[in-house]
């Protein structure tokens, strides 16, 4: 069982930066790859970036691409997503996801099996 806390949300201008933290409970974090979903208003959740149980392997829808990295610390049991050059469509709440090893569906949230609450992102033009 793995627990899911996100934090670093807030409002920031477009153009700035934010730097979301995911802190995963549990042994065993060092072997679930993780990742980060959105989800804007009236809009389906999508994938944003992904890395691999590892940390060898990292993967970023091309909207973000450039602009996002995710990275994880397994002794923290933390996952980060640094984000920069915020733009407005980026707005949005953001979830931590996670599941136990590797699958080439990264991309796909029904290969998540656990969420977190969600941490909102507000870029203001």
């Amino acid at each position: 069982q793995v627990q899911l806390v996100e934090s670093g949300g807030g409002l920031v201008q477009a153009g700035g930066s934010l730097r979301l933290s995911c802190a995963a409970s549990g042994r065993t974090f060092s072997t679930y790859s993780m990742a980060w979903f959105r989800q804007a208003p009236g809009k389906e959740r999508e994938f944003v970036a992904a890395i691999s149980w590892s940390g060898s392997g990292t993967y970023y829808a091309d909207s973000v691409k450039g602009r996002f990295t995710i990275s994880r610390d397994n002794a923290k049991k933390t996952v980060y997503l640094q984000m920069s050059s915020l733009k407005p469509d980026d707005t949005a709440v953001y979830y931590c996801a996670a599941f136990q090893y590797s699958s080439p569906y990264y991309y796909n949230k029904d290969q998540y099996d656990y969420w977190g609450q969600g941490t909102q992102v507000t870029v203001s033009s």
